[in-house]
């Protein structure tokens, strides 16, 4: 079955519920595993804009966060549904996301 990877990223105060939302929408299941992620921590930075309704920070002002970056592969099928997923459980109203095709080997 075709297969697209997902990544996402995510404060870490919102990456075990994000990593949870994705598992239920059928994300990152292997074979007989499910709830299948890899994640890195890492800082994200942003300056939010006027018009802006930042989860964390101020309008104007740089911000750091402490983030995760996760990663699952999904059917091509629940795409849709994962990424939803994501969009419900995730804090950012601007959320840094990459959904791409795999190709099988």
């Amino acid at each position: 079955m075709p297969q697209h990877k997902i990544v996402v990223y995510v404060p870490l105060t919102h990456a075990d519920k994000v990593r949870e939302a994705i598992g239920v929408a059928g994300g990152g299941k292997l074979g007989n595993y499910s709830f299948c992620s890899f994640s890195t921590k890492g800082i994200g930075r942003f300056k939010p804009e006027t018009g802006a309704k930042p989860a964390i920070g101020e309008v104007g002002k740089f911000e750091e966060v402490e983030e995760e970056r996760i990663e699952v592969t999904c059917d091509t099928g629940l795409v849709g549904d994962v990424v939803a997923a994501i969009k419900k459980s995730h804090p950012y109203e601007e959320i840094a996301m990459d959904v791409w095709p795999l190709r099988a080997w």
